[in-house]
């Protein structure tokens, strides 16, 4: 699975998020100020061309949908952060997060009630 940029990892969210449908269609989802038509059309081909959405042609027009699931997205990313950045520790990651202040007593309390329900 081929890393996506910012722009790329957007556009998936988008397209995740609300499923099937035109290049206009997702950007009439996209926040102020959207970007150009063109712009998003390379976007998207990238994207297809490196396997994460597919089109269905009607007429001169195509249809895109998602061919990679979010939740696969988000694990192989997770794991790949972790592996690059935490020398694949997860300990190390919330660590880090506890150290920077990102994650509070409160959060980590429910994700130790997590671990132990599983």
């Amino acid at each position: 699975m081929e890393k996506l940029t910012n722009q790329e990892e957007e556009m998936m969210l988008i397209i995740w998020q609300h499923g099937k449908g035109f290049i206009k269609d997702y950007i009439q989802k996209m926040d102020e100020p959207t970007p150009p038509y063109t712009t998003v059309a390379s976007i998207i081909k990238n994207l297809e061309r490196k396997g994460y959405v597919k089109s269905t042609r009607y007429g001169n027009t195509y249809e895109y949908s998602a061919m990679v699931e979010e939740s696969e997205y988000k694990s192989k990313f997770m794991t790949s952060v972790v592996q690059n950045y935490f020398d694949n520790s997860y300990k190390e990651m919330v660590s880090y997060f506890v150290e920077k202040q990102k994650i509070s007593a409160e959060e980590l309390q429910e994700i130790i009630k997590l671990i132990e329900k599983k």
